[in-house]
């Protein structure tokens, strides 16, 4: 079976698994106050898409995405241990973008950090670029602001 992504629910059993190792991940890199990240609750707003990549029905990874009027902001990309080396954090970042693109949103924002080395390589790859700091994220100096223009 080819891997799929799909929105889903953040709520369900494999979406909090997936939520759950993304934080225990960043925690073993940054401080709690040095991290940005919105809960399985806060994931599940009307705003948001919550995209899941699946391999015969084992969920690989996720992504989410906030509509924040003009653009979209990135939230929660994280592929488990089992998933890695597959290329599914790529795929699950065009599948974003594909949906950004396709409901008018002219760009893509994350915040991530200079320690998430393997995560700047590939939104570099994917052509993020560096900006400051936007929506309401303070000028952190364990955050890294990147931006893409669809």
């Amino acid at each position: 079976m080819p891997l799929t992504i799909t929105p889903e629910s953040p709520l369900t059993q494999d979406g909090r698994r997936l939520i759950d190792g993304s934080q225990a991940a960043l925690l073993e890199v940054f401080t709690p106050d040095e991290i940005f990240t919105f809960s399985p609750e806060e994931l599940a707003a009307p705003d948001t898409t919550f995209l899941v990549a699946r391999d015969g029905g084992v969920a690989l990874g996720c992504v989410a995405m906030v509509d924040c009027g003009d653009y979209v902001e990135v939230k929660r990309l994280y592929v488990p241990t089992e998933g890695r080396g597959r290329g599914i954090a790529r795929l699950l970042m065009e599948a974003l973008e594909t949906r950004a693109a396709g409901s008018g949103k002219g760009a893509v924002m994350l915040e991530t950090g200079d320690a998430l080395k393997p995560a700047v390589g590939l939104y570099s790859a994917l052509g993020y670029r560096v900006r400051g700091p936007f929506g309401d994220y303070p000028e952190h100096p364990a955050s890294l602001f990147m931006e893409k223009r669809l």
